[in-house]
């Protein structure tokens, strides 16, 4: 086989039986088999190519002298009787085929076909009249021979599915027999004189069966040998999707801010691959690497990250179709019928491909066995979705995608290579994510944001959000568009036409925010605090660089606050920036002593940071001042000797004593500044950076300047 198929060797004309015969002959031949052992068949595939496969079948049959009995409901009432329907009457000549004839060994053989036989038996939880009756007639006759026709979009009950030892599901047409499906007319429309690209036709056609293809093709419009074809294959991949699925239209680059390493790594390991397959010419190349290429993939990370959006970018880049399928929606409370919503989804992917499946949620049903509290359907899932994912033909253009926010919590058996074996981390935005994410948004709102509030919200998101814990508390995504929308929702109703500037930004972070409303009392008290710390750090080597100062509130609840810079080096951590993260903390509340002679309750929580950075670096560092105490980790659960634990304690007084002089020391030789400092912010409530570089102008820690834009 050739990946260009010259005309030449294309047939003129092609019948529905005679495509069914050029698509399945090795279906056909089982089928027939089967049969003539006496085996039941059961056959799954599209209403529309039931009949023809039939037809052939039947065909093979007759040379065998096995004759058969078509059920399926078609007939005139007798004289006086009254009309039935569809399903009564296919009941009637079921019954009848059973229980009308002895059906002996001597008798001629003969097959009874049911076409409908999903119509005859569907249903959601228990059986309905006539599925029973039609159980109890199936099983009635061992004598019959049964060939039944199900459509994979029905459910067939599991009793009546035992009955037939032999099953064949006929989903698309196998690449190497779509040559023999298409004409010389056609093949002019596909491509040029030397002949169509097999391959092309095939990733968009893998999952459509031959009858339909046969229609497709015959449809197709346009000149012969067209110097653009695109047009062609807009109209294919149009004709072969299924439902409501589409192809969406996002681009990787372009409509994803930020996430430079996620994109490389889908570029390099899915992108790159399928790129080059398709530039290839030799069909034993392409067979290889279409081995190497991940069938699926799970997306994890914390929820609002973009999980869904980067395989909606996939999808586009490989122009397939999506289906979003959310995890808890597949289960119900019916036996068997989560498995068939599986197996539903994932013959309609196949039908549309290229198509990517995303199971959003996906730990919600395949959660590691075994660690079910529920009815068990989950482990059922799992099965089902294993064998749905290890049915995949290698040359077809279907990938499935598992998004949770919990890796660990998925079946082994899933992960493993050949299934989700390629796995991708999702993580909060970085900041140049997050910038990426803003511009983004402020070009498709229209929100004009300036240098310097683009900076602000992207410092002002690398904090926590009010009310969180520690893994859902951070900004993704989803948090920044809201913020731009709560933007852009606030220029509209201002009828506002100019730049967007730190004040805009700050607004919409807190107006749903129910902030503090102080007393100038309170005031003094707050921005003397926060000002202790602010010297403090200006003053000590390794402390972080400081972005603002405010009293106003935050997004944490916290009546004012430091807003420090991103640390240059965020994974390695010294000794130096530790003491000084401790001597900082205590600048709060040595500052309310020095200027306002009161202490407040206000540095408990800065107190309790402190010790706990003490205990940190004497316990379980090794880094204790006096070097009296082995050099070891030491743990709550050890049998430590009293005269340890007291020299412990010690430890960790003594390092507390020392940084809170040394603060105190800082606080009272730059009393002058801290109160300029402090009457400041009193006066504007807010101070930026620059501005506390002209009010303490010898700080050995300056704050951080104003990024370029």
């Amino acid at each position: 086989m050739t990946r260009l198929v010259p005309e030449a060797q294309l047939p003129d004309e092609l019948s529905p039986m005679a495509a069914v015969e050029a698509a399945y002959p090795d279906a056909l031949s089982r089928a027939s088999a089967a049969l003539v052992r006496g085996l039941p068949v059961l056959i799954e595939c599209d209403k529309g190519l039931a009949s023809y496969f039939y037809a052939c079948l039947r065909g093979r049959l007759r040379r065998q002298q096995i004759r058969c009995n078509y059920i399926d409901g078609r007939g005139q009432p007798q004289p006086g009787q009254m009309p039935m329907g569809l399903v009564q009457t296919m009941l009637v000549q079921l019954r009848d085929a059973v229980r009308g004839g002895t059906h002996g060994e001597d008798e001629e053989r003969r097959v009874m076909v049911l076409p409908h036989l999903d119509l005859l038996t569907t249903s959601s939880g228990a059986l309905t009249s006539e599925a029973r009756e039609v159980v109890a007639l199936l099983y009635e006759n061992p004598n019959i021979l049964w060939l039944g026709f199900r459509d994979p979009s029905f459910q067939v009950p599991r009793v009546i599915a035992n009955l037939f030892q032999h099953k064949i599901a006929l989903v698309g047409v196998a690449r190497e027999r779509l040559a023999h499906l298409v004409c010389k007319r056609e093949s002019r429309k596909l491509g040029r004189e030397q002949g169509f690209d097999l391959y092309k036709l095939y990733k968009r056609v893998s999952g459509v069966h031959a009858v339909r293809l046969r229609q497709l093709l015959a449809s197709l419009e346009g000149e012969d040998y067209p110097e653009d074809p695109s047009p062609v294959w807009a109209q294919i991949r149009a004709a072969t999707l299924e439902g409501e699925l589409s192809v969406p239209e996002l681009s990787l680059d372009a409509d994803i801010g930020g996430y430079a390493e996620v994109k490389r790594k889908i570029q390099a390991d899915i992108l790159d691959i399928i790129s080059r397959k398709e530039a290839l010419d030799d069909p034993a190349e392409i067979a290889r690497i279409e081995a190497l290429i991940p069938r699926g993939m799970i997306f994890w990370g914390p929820p609002g990250t973009g999980k869904t959006l980067f395989a909606k970018a996939i999808a586009s880049a490989l122009g397939a179709a999506v289906q979003i399928v959310n995890g808890p929606e597949l289960k119900s409370r019916w036996v068997g019928e989560s498995e068939e919503n599986l197996r539903r989804i994932f013959i309609q992917a196949r039908q549309s491909a290229p198509a990517l499946i995303v199971f959003d949620e996906l730990d919600s049903f395949a959660a590691q066995r075994g660690t079910y509290t529920g009815s068990g359907v989950e482990h059922s899932m799992v099965n089902q979705l294993l064998t749905e994912m290890d049915g995949f033909r290698s040359n077809e253009m279907v990938f499935v995608i598992g998004t949770t926010n919990y890796v660990e919590s998925i079946d082994s058996a899933l992960l493993r290579p050949g299934r989700f074996e390629f796995h991708l981390h999702i993580p909060y935005p970085k900041a140049e994510d997050r910038e990426a994410i803003l511009k983004i948004y402020d070009a498709r709102l229209g929100l004009r944001m300036s240098a310097a509030a683009l900076t602000h919200a992207v410092r002002q998101t690398g904090h926590p959000i009010e009310g969180s814990d520690a893994y859902t508390g951070r900004w993704s995504g989803d948090h920044i568009q809201a913020l731009c929308r709560a933007i852009a929702r606030d220029r509209l109703r201002t009828g506002r036409d100019d730049a967007t500037e730190i004040e805009d930004i700050e607004r919409a972070l807190t107006a749903n925010l129910d902030l503090p409303k102080l007393t100038p009392d309170e005031e003094l008290v707050v921005a003397t605090h926060e000002c202790g710390h602010a010297i403090v750090a200006l003053h000590t080597e390794h402390s972080p660089a400081i972005d603002r100062i405010s009293i106003r509130g935050d997004l944490t609840g916290a009546l004012g606050f430091v807003r420090y810079a991103d640390p240059a080096h965020k994974y390695v951590i010294t000794h130096a920036q530790l003491v000084d993260a401790i001597a900082t903390l205590f600048g709060g509340r040595e500052a309310e002593e020095e200027l306002l002679g009161r202490l407040t309750i206000g540095s408990g929580h800065d107190l309790e940071r402190a010790t706990d950075i003490a205990r940190a670096l004497v316990e379980s560092y090794g880094m204790n001042p006096s070097g009296a105490l082995e050099i070891r980790a030491f743990h709550d659960d050890e049998r430590l000797s009293e005269h340890t634990r007291h020299g412990l304690d010690e430890a960790i007084r003594a390092l507390l004593e020392r940084e809170r002089a040394r603060a105190r020391s800082i606080i009272a030789a730059h009393r002058d500044e801290l109160e300029a400092l402090r009457d400041l912010l009193l006066k504007q409530k807010v101070i930026d950076a620059q501005t506390m570089r002209s009010l303490v102008p010898d700080a050995k820690r300056e704050p951080e300047a104003p990024r370029e834009q």
